[in-house]
Parts: structure tokens; C-alpha cells; sequence
């Protein structure tokens, strides 16, 4: 079951320090990881997400590879997360099997996260539900698509975009199983502390019904 804080890595250049705030958003609680990368070269991508696949495999939770099924496979990773332009869900789940976690981005569209579902996704994300620096031109679903979405999907439901401390919560009681947060956590002074507020809100908030 996937639920809670869905950490979604900056860029960053020193892997040494984006492992360490890995490891901080892990022991605040986070129970999903993606590498997200849009600088260096294909070596130094396996090289930094190698080093965060040993960080996550250390703490017992998945990491998910953004946009990349190739860089999924060369490093094992526990699964990969698609957008609309990185090939299809029965490609990935050829490439990396049946045992690998598949996640597909549905923006603010109902018929491609039926789609995804159909495929062999494993879950879909909607958003930016919020203005969000990291892709400002993002399409901006309704709060309400998440409970739309739940009386029609089995698989877990990740709400993205502009995400804080703040505005989570709404996400949450609509439906979402998992947010996912790049600068909310990774911005922080103390990245602990940020991704431990985010896990305690699904332990006091929740969706009202559970199909996923």
C-alpha cells in the first residue's frame, strides 16, 4: 500500500549531499522516494542514483526514477514514474517486470489515469494542484478530480504541484494517497523535521473510503 509523503528529489550536483537529505526525508518518515534529475550526463545519473538506491534500500523503502525506464534498469531501481512523453506503462512494465513499481502522471486528466490503470500502473499522479516553480505551466486539476478519481481507480492516487505544510491536508481529505514534494522538504533548514510534519498528516487526516 502506498500512502504518505512521497519524496521527489532536486537537482542537485553534490551527491553527497543529496544522499544526506535523503536519508533526513527517510527518518522523518518519507515512504517513497523518486530521483528526479535534469542535469548531468546518463554516468553521472547512474552514479547519483545508485548512491540513493543504497540510502533507500538501507531504510527499507522503494526509490522510483523519474522519466527514465533505461536509468531504472541500469541501477535496479525499485520502479520508474512516467510522464506523457517517456513511453508507455506495458513498455516499462516489459522492460522492468512485473515486480517493479509503475507510476504514470495524469495532469489533470481522468481518461489517462484510466488508461494508466488499464496498462499495469501501480499508481497515478494528478497536479500541479498548486502554482509550482519546478513546472509553472502545468495544468491545475480541481481538489475535487481526487475524489472523482477515487470512485473510478483501484490504484493509489499521488497528488503533485506547489505542495506545503499547509495546503497538503485539503489533498489528503479529498483523496490523495501519497503527496509529492520536492522544495517543501528539500528547502527546509531542517529536512527531518519538514518530512516528519508531512507523514504526521496522514496520521491525523485521511480519505473517507478506501479502494486502493
Amino acid at each position: 500500500m502506498l500512502r504518505g509523503l512521497y519524496a521527489v528529489t532536486p537537482d542537485e550536483p553534490d551527491t553527497t549531499r543529496l544522499v544526506q537529505a535523503v536519508d533526513a526525508a527517510l527518518d522523518g518518515g518519507a515512504r517513497l522516494v523518486q530521483y528526479r534529475s535534469k542535469i548531468g550526463a546518463l554516468d553521472f545519473r547512474i552514479e547519483q542514483g545508485a548512491a540513493l538506491l543504497a540510502c533507500c534500500r538501507h531504510r527499507g523503502v522503494p526509490l522510483i526514477v523519474n522519466d527514465s525506464v533505461e536509468l531504472a534498469e541500469r541501477i535496479g531501481a525499485d520502479g520508474v514514474h512516467l510522464g506523457r512523453e517517456d513511453g508507455t506503462v506495458a513498455h516499462a512494465r516489459r522492460v522492468l517486470g512485473s515486480e517493479r513499481i509503475i507510476g504514470a502522471s495524469s495532469y489533470d486528466r481522468l481518461d489517462l489515469a484510466l488508461h494508466a490503470q488499464a496498462a499495469g500502473a501501480d499508481y497515478v499522479a494528478f497536479g500541479s494542484f498548486f502554482p509550482s516553480a519546478v513546472k509553472p505551466g502545468a495544468p491545475r486539476p480541481p481538489v475535487e478530480l481526487l475524489g472523482t478519481a477515487r470512485e473510478f481507480l483501484r490504484i493509489p492516487l499521488v497528488a503533485i504541484g506547489g505542495i506545503t505544510i499547509a495546503n497538503s491536508g485539503q489533498l489528503i481529505e479529498a483523496g490523495a494517497h501519497m503527496v509529492g514534494v520536492i522544495t517543501a522538504i528539500f528547502s527546509a533548514g531542517d529536512v527531518r523535521r519538514a518530512a516528519r510534519e508531512f507523514q504526521q498528516l496522514f496520521e491525523r487526516k485521511g480519505p473517507a473510503h478506501d479502494n486502493a
